[in-house]
């Protein structure tokens, strides 16, 4: 039998039992290991040509003049979507810190971050729930005083943000009436990255005398869907990273721990985890799809975690690409479940 991605069962069983050995040994691995590890009672010569096909196909790869083989990127891979599509196995632990009852959001993530950190042996991040869709659900405009308006914008997941405008002249009942009518007719259910130059120029063509009014609250608009300055993310574990020699060997291990401690990546990866909007699940970027320049000699995990209304936050494990995939995948699914269960069954965390 051959599988989609065109290997063999006993290839695939090769490449599994290569992987499996490198995650425990760290080390190169060759034909007579494979031999005592596998169950199909296969020659050394059989399985040096199965291991041959497999580097061929670039599934493994040779490392300097070792006789043993490693796994590449695309093994890993491999490996990691048939570990995901697999059916969940019971849990081969619980963690009861993570059960405990927790009275503050911030303590509850920071524990989170911390079990995670002490179950992987990996550095380990965990965010706070953010408003993940931008799309915009209303926008009000009301007179404060002769001088100023208040634009009071709700976006996805029921938040709201309220900035003050400044106008040059007062706005009668009717006008702030057909301005309210106009940006909701237009706004509504768009996302920021979708209010282009086009649109705000036609805008403020149908605003007329009042297009400096719409200018200012589009500003607004962009400003309220900023999130990044209210998003904390609580870290652990991050020298973890130097348990692991063929990271602790590079300068990529400082980078690492540099960005653990100043966090503005850690903050990009969070971003573009909940961009995703369809992305509910655990994603696993390996090597060079990391999506933060620094962890590019790492494997990082990343799962969305759902407080409701549409907030979500984001927890991530940083580790080698030889990390324990079997492990950090049961590992995260637990921990994503529970925060979930948290929020969503009448704990309020605040």
């Amino acid at each position: 039998m051959v599988t989609d991605h065109g290997l063999s069962d006993r290839k695939l069983k090769i490449l599994h039992a290569i992987i499996k050995t490198y995650l425990e040994t760290g080390e190169p691995v060759g034909s007579r290991t494979i031999s005592k590890y596998t169950d199909m009672n296969l020659s050394s010569a059989t399985i040096r040509n199965e291991m041959a096909d497999l580097e061929e196909l670039g599934f493994i790869m040779q490392p300097h003049t070792s006789a043993g083989r490693i796994p590449s990127d695309k093994g890993y891979r491999l490996y990691v979507d048939m570990l995901m599509d697999e059916k969940e196995q019971e849990l081969l632990e619980k963690e009861e810190q993570m059960l405990e009852k927790a009275d503050r959001m911030e303590q509850l993530l920071k524990q989170a971050a911390k079990v995670l950190a002490s179950s992987t042996n990996y550095a380990t991040m965990v965010s706070t729930p953010m408003g993940s869709s931008n799309k915009i659900k209303f926008i009000q405009l009301t007179m404060v005083d002769q001088e100023q308006i208040i634009a009071v914008i709700m976006l996805g997941g029921n938040v709201l943000k309220n900035k003050i405008i400044r106008v040059d002249e007062p706005l009668s009942n009717e006008n702030l009436l057909k301005l309210n009518m106009l940006l909701n007719t237009t706004l509504n259910g768009m996302a920021i990255e979708e209010i282009n130059l086009g649109l705000i120029a036609r805008l403020k063509e149908q605003a007329g005398i009042h297009s400096v009014v719409i200018g200012n609250v589009l500003d607004a608009v962009a400003d309220a869907i900023q999130v990044d300055e209210d998003m904390q993310i609580y870290t652990s574990g991050a020298t973890n990273i130097f348990k692991y020699p063929e990271l602790s060997d590079k300068q990529s291990a400082q980078e690492i721990i540099s960005a653990f401690e100043e966090k503005q990546q850690l903050t990009e990866l969070v971003t573009q985890t909940l961009s995703q909007e369809d992305n509910t699940g655990i994603q696993v970027y390996i090597g060079d799809e990391a999506p933060v320049q620094t962890m590019k000699d790492c494997s990082v995990v990343t799962a969305t975690y759902e407080l409701g209304d549409g907030l979500k936050g984001t927890i991530g494990i940083i580790g080698p690409k030889r990390m324990d995939y079997e492990h950090v995948l049961k590992s995260m699914k637990r921990l994503q479940n529970e925060l979930d269960q948290m929020f969503h069954g009448g704990q309020k965390v605040r």
